[in-house]
């Protein structure tokens, strides 16, 4: 995966092909789906959602570029695949999933393979969680139409967000970096993906 997915496309940060390389991704899929762990696509899990392919997961982890004392949120825990990634760069990862049984399920992996600075939470990832706020790295796994309020007031002086901006999941949307300096948030466009859409409430 890192070899023939990850290097030849761009993924040059060391600590996040490191953690890439070490983390069983065929733990957070269910039997039947753990042959194409490893394979460059998105897979669907339970409740309508999907994993997301490994070059989309690298991309965005590495866009955050995370620090080793940074809190992070992920919206749209799924699996908890990602949120495991984010647990070996940063020093606490938040996850948020409006699925019950996705929750219990990731948080019951992650727990198991010994991932024990992540809090799993079910609540409306639109509203982020401002217990742990501020955060230093926002990464949304689903798409909005538009960048939720609560996310940005949620985001720590110097913090990054990445999120993906569109309207349905039948369409392609765009993938954009925000970062907070001074007072301000200034975004770049990253590429395009396809990601089923954030649900509120």
């Amino acid at each position: 995966m890192v070899a023939e997915q990850l290097l030849p496309n761009g993924v040059t940060d060391e600590r996040v092909l490191e953690a890439m390389s070490t983390i069983p991704r065929e733990e957070f899929l269910s039997g039947r789906l753990r042959r194409y762990a490893y394979e460059n696509r998105a897979l669907a899990i339970d409740c309508g959602q999907t994993i997301s392919q490994p070059l989309v997961v690298a991309l965005m982890t590495q866009a955050l570029r995370p620090q080793p004392g940074d809190i992070a949120l992920e919206i749209g825990t799924g699996s908890g695949y990602q949120a495991a990634v984010l647990s070996r760069l940063c020093s606490k990862v938040v996850t948020l999933e409006r699925e019950p049984a996705l929750a219990e399920h990731a948080s019951e992996t992650l727990m198991r393979l010994g991932f024990d600075n992540v809090e799993v939470a079910v609540a409306d990832g639109s509203q982020g969680w401002p217990a742990s706020a501020p955060y230093d790295i926002i990464l949304v796994a689903c798409a909005a139409p538009d960048l939720p309020a609560a996310l940005v007031e949620e985001l720590a002086p110097g913090g990054r967000l990445v999120i993906p901006l569109g309207h349905g999941e039948d369409d392609y949307q765009d993938l954009r970096i925000y970062q907070r300096h001074e007072g301000e948030l200034s975004s770049r466009s990253l590429f395009a993906v396809r990601f089923v859409p954030l649900r509120t409430g």
